[in-house]
């Protein structure tokens, strides 16, 4: 096993398999040393979207379970990951995260409920988990979840 699943272990955290593509695209590209993973949705061990992430920041959704929700995201990231790379050691970086956060317009701490993502690379890849960042506040995503995360990592 590796080092890196070793610490996902001791965080309690098992990977899911990779959610398929609904729509026209492919769960992560490599392209030599590079990953980008298509942003992903809080889906569950099940594969389901958890009702309580469903609907926007400022409505119906509470800051705090966005930002576990984002977490989620993050390991769905680092599972499309894991099915390009095969062993998670073989990751060098973090690049960026990029974040989307379904909200009302009044709702701007945005970034609050990205620090679920940004927290999680850092507790499982450690100083490389730390990562450039992008977090847009958007009016809605796909299948009414609160928030989606996608990723680009420098790997081996």
């Amino acid at each position: 096993m590796s080092k890196v699943e070793d610490r996902l272990g001791e965080l309690g955290i098992v990977l899911p398999q990779p959610a398929a593509p609904v729509a026209n695209y492919v769960g992560a590209v490599r392209s030599g040393s590079t990953v980008v993973v298509s942003g992903q949705l809080p889906f569950d061990a099940e594969g389901k979207l958890a009702a309580s992430l469903v609907g926007r920041l400022g409505a119906e959704i509470a800051p705090d379970a966005a930002k576990d929700g984002a977490r989620l995201c993050a390991i769905n990231v680092i599972a499309q990951l894991k099915a390009v790379v095969g062993d998670l050691d073989r990751v060098r970086r973090v690049v960026r995260l990029g974040g989307f956060i379904a909200a009302t317009p009044e709702f701007t701490t945005v970034a609050a409920v990205m620090n679920g993502a940004s927290d999680l690379m850092v507790e499982v890849f450690g100083d490389a988990g730390r990562h450039a960042r992008s977090t847009i506040g958007v009016a809605g995503l796909p299948m009414g979840a609160c928030v989606e995360v996608e990723g680009m990592f420098e790997v081996e």
